[in-house]
């Protein structure tokens, strides 16, 4: 499927309005940072929304499956992203600019990630699943029935690594916003191997695709059981989208050997 014009994947006016809303309405997080770490999360907040902008500029991207996309916009006001956290770079510059509410954890890392994401107009819920996780859902919860969009990597915020947690079925659940799984996968990339994720860094100007499923809804009263089977096809469908990309990424790689091979 040709990648539809740059146009179409902008924010539209009402979603520039949502953005600076979205970053009004978030609470500060609470953590106190030392003089020497807010110094660190101030250098590292600059450095990432510059990788972020100037590499993200270079991406070429192929589309599978924006009818998807259109088909969750059409269900209800607002879409939850679900997405696996190594694709967190590639993603923040797709999808930038759409006042997409993410959850981000307390610590360290999270305060810096937070205000990366932040600077290419996204917004931030402070908690994870293993601290101010409860604070951080009623606060995307809220978001979503103002008709936010919110963002969520389903391994996070430490993994297991492609594991999904059921964050986001409760989300979806409390809202009534369908879920919308999509992986990204670009031809050639730095992997940052000693995270426990894995973080994916594209190369400046490689390929990148994504790929984006059918939107995911669950019912507001389901129960724990089906809770529990809308949790296995959200990992399905994360599953059967990396197979998808890695077939994808395979071709690519043969395609430029052949090409080197013909020089």
């Amino acid at each position: 499927m040709p990648e539809p014009s740059l146009k179409a994947r902008e924010a539209a006016p009402e979603e520039e309005r949502a953005i600076r809303e979205t970053r009004a309405e978030l609470a500060e997080n609470p953590r106190t940072f030392t003089p020497w770490e807010r110094l660190q999360i101030s250098v590292a907040t600059w450095v990432g929304y510059l990788a972020v902008l100037l590499i993200g500029g270079t991406l070429r991207w192929e589309v599978v499956g924006w009818a998807n996309f259109e088909a969750a916009r059409q269900i209800g006001k607002s879409v939850i992203y679900a997405f696996w956290h190594c694709e967190i770079f590639s993603a923040t510059w797709f999808w930038r600019r759409r006042g997409i509410v993410v959850m981000t954890s307390r610590n360290f890392d999270g305060e810096y990630i937070g205000r990366i994401i932040q600077r290419h107009g996204y917004g931030a819920a402070r908690g994870s699943s293993s601290r101010g996780g409860a604070r951080a859902l009623v606060e995307m919860i809220r978001a979503i029935r103002k008709g936010r969009l919110a963002g969520f990597t389903v391994d996070g915020p430490r993994g297991p690594r492609h594991v999904a947690k059921p964050g986001v079925v409760l989300l979806a659940k409390a809202t009534g916003a369908p879920i919308l799984c999509f992986h990204i996968v670009p031809a050639r990339a730095s992997i940052l191997r000693k995270t426990w994720d894995r973080t994916e860094i594209p190369h400046p100007f490689s390929r990148a695709a994504i790929f984006i499923a059918p939107p995911i809804a669950v019912n507001p009263d389901a129960g724990d059981e089906e809770q529990a089977r809308k949790l296995r096809e959200v990992q399905a469908t994360l599953d059967e989208l990396v197979s998808r990309g890695q077939e994808w990424k395979a071709e690519k790689q043969i395609k430029r050997r052949n090409s080197k091979s013909k020089t």
